[in-house]
């Protein structure tokens, strides 16, 4: 049951007490207002990755269809279009990286924090919602390396696949990975449903 309608409940029946024992009523009416702090939302931010990902793994597809040097401009130029464009009204997202290959992937502080928690305790690797002030609420998923990733971010890539990732990225540093390994995350931040 939302959490509203369980305080409109209170509210209710503090109305009918308010009839026997108005001191009662009122004092519970404050503990239930001061106790039920609004709860994290955990599909809103789920909800607005959902075509960010989607999008980017069909264009993913569409690349390694054409080949992995098509996937390489993938990652360069498509992904953070879709980013773009479903970033708007006050909707910001990316995606991240403890190792990027590209540096304007840079994740924004708060993000970074669940990324490190996400490496020192995988156990933790699960989607995270977090207030962060301002009527703003941020969101996290992780990305787990799978084998299609691993011909551009595996530790043996082909010479032309490297030389691809080389040249439009000399400060690359997202390889090495193993199928299950932590890749990075996606991030978005969002107005908070009030």
């Amino acid at each position: 049951m939302p959490r509203s309608v369980t305080l409109l409940g209170y509210v209710r029946w503090a109305d009918v007490m308010s009839k026997t024992n108005p001191g009662i009523a009122l004092l519970l009416v404050f503990m239930v207002a001061a106790c039920s702090g609004k709860p994290q939302d955990t599909t809103t931010g789920a909800d607005l990755l959902k075509p960010f990902k989607a999008q980017l793994k069909e264009a993913l597809q569409a690349g390694m269809a054409d080949g992995p040097i098509s996937a390489i401009d993938v990652c360069a130029v498509t992904a953070p279009q879709i980013a773009a464009s479903l970033s708007a009204n006050g909707v910001r997202m990316g995606r991240t990286s403890h190792s990027l290959r590209n540096p304007d992937n840079v994740a924004p502080a708060w993000a970074n924090e669940i990324l490190q928690t996400y490496l020192e305790d995988p156990a933790q690797r699960r989607p995270v919602t977090v207030a962060l002030g301002n009527s703003l609420m941020g969101h996290v998923e992780p990305v787990v390396a799978q084998p299609m990733c691993l011909v551009c971010h595996g530790s043996n890539l082909a010479p032309d696949i490297a030389l691809a990732i080389d040249t439009a990225y000399p400060e690359d540093r997202a390889r090495g990975f193993e199928a299950g390994d932590l890749r990075g995350i996606f991030w978005v931040e969002y107005p908070e449903i009030r």
